[in-house]
């Protein structure tokens, strides 16, 4: 068991020094990348940059060739190359033909997650009001019915005493709710 974790420890370990690159011209004066030196032996290692996402590049913007040789460390010690610096340089300014910055998308996300919570809000408030309302043109015409429907009908004065309804006050009321029912629930 301890020599299969030693041999997986060393293979690991061995993995990134087998990932060197060679740059150099040919005859017709390219430059080539490869894991493998050059036959003529001209060839300078490169150290592989650390891996970010590309950015995209629009269909109808010329290709740049790629500058070999003027990688910069930056501040933290990272390898920066200048298409870095020339994207942070662009990305004060908003073209739109060119890719929106985390920073941008960031924005855009947030403020769309601002308007689908207000668009929300303001749904569910119309719902509320829609309920409401159908509670209370429910509540209407059944008091509608009640009235037409019942011989007595009694209500408490303000004083707390029950008192009829005569027919004049009931044809007043099934007269204002229906008048209630008429406006507001169509």
């Amino acid at each position: 068991m301890r020599r299969l974790s030693l041999l997986v420890l060393s293979m690991t370990l061995a993995l990134p020094a087998a990932a060197q690159v060679y740059q150099w011209r040919d005859a017709q004066g390219r430059i080539n990348y490869s894991d493998t030196p050059p036959p003529a032996g001209t060839a300078k290692t490169v150290k592989p940059a650390a891996r970010s996402p590309a950015p995209a590049v629009a269909n109808d913007a010329p290709e740049q060739p790629a500058d070999s040789g003027t990688q910069k460390p930056a501040a933290d010690g990272s390898a920066q190359g200048t298409a870095g610096e020339a994207g942070k340089a662009a990305a004060g300014k908003a073209d739109p033909s060119k890719p929106k910055t985390m920073a941008e998308k960031e924005t855009e996300f947030r403020q769309r997650r601002v308007a689908a919570a207000e668009a929300e809000a303001k749904a569910e408030k119309e719902r509320q009001k829609a309920a409401e309302l159908a509670r209370s043109c429910s509540e209407a015409r059944a008091q509608i019915v009640g009235l037409k429907n019942s011989r007595r009908i009694s209500r408490y004065n303000s004083e707390g005493q029950r008192e009829l309804m005569d027919s004049a006050e009931r044809t007043a009321e099934i007269e204002r709710s229906q008048k209630y029912v008429d406006q507001n629930c169509k």
